[in-house]
């Protein structure tokens, strides 16, 4: 008969929190590749094709469900025209004390730092990308320059703030 107070073997969580939440770093990654995925106006089934992947699967690093490991990321920083570093570009150092390595055996489930970057934000995407759809580039000036003289104007605003309905 077995002993049952030997210790028994570690499981591995798959770098996931206590709670089985996401890990924010994988949270983080997959969030900086739908940010450039967007950017570039490509669908996840665009992208998934161009990596050998279902737009599932490109859905599930997106969110930080599955992990990307480094020949994935090596292959998405190729497609998506970004060195492998920008994937951890503004990462808060809350999220980067988050890593796998740094939560193995903590007894406290840390909580997930929520996420305000309004970089990640659709409409911030959605006016990049129609500001870049603008073909003549004194006009595109003209409008980068009304967009900061409009900011400075209301320095009270947070960067983050909804636009009024």
């Amino acid at each position: 008969m077995a002993d049952r107070s030997a210790p028994q073997p570690r499981r591995s969580n798959r770098g996931r929190t206590a709670s089985g939440k996401p890990n924010p770093v994988d949270v983080h990654v997959g969030g900086r590749v739908r940010l450039r995925r967007t950017l570039l106006g490509l669908s996840q089934e665009r992208l998934g094709e161009a990596i050998g992947l279902t737009f599932q699967q490109v859905q599930k690093y997106e969110r930080g469900a599955n992990r990307i490991g480094a020949s994935r990321l090596w292959d998405l920083s190729r497609v998506l025209d970004v060195p492998m570093s920008y994937f951890f570009e503004d990462m808060d150092e809350d999220v980067s004390n988050l890593s796998p390595r740094n939560i193995a055996g903590a007894a406290l489930d840390a909580e997930v730092p929520a996420v305000s970057d309004p970089l990640t934000k659709r409409e911030t995407l959605e006016l990049v990308r129609a500001y870049y759809r603008i073909a003549d580039p004194q006009v595109r000036r003209r409008v980068f320059d009304l967009t900061k003289t409009l900011g400075a104007a209301n320095p009270a605003s947070e960067a983050g703030d909804e636009p009024p309905a």
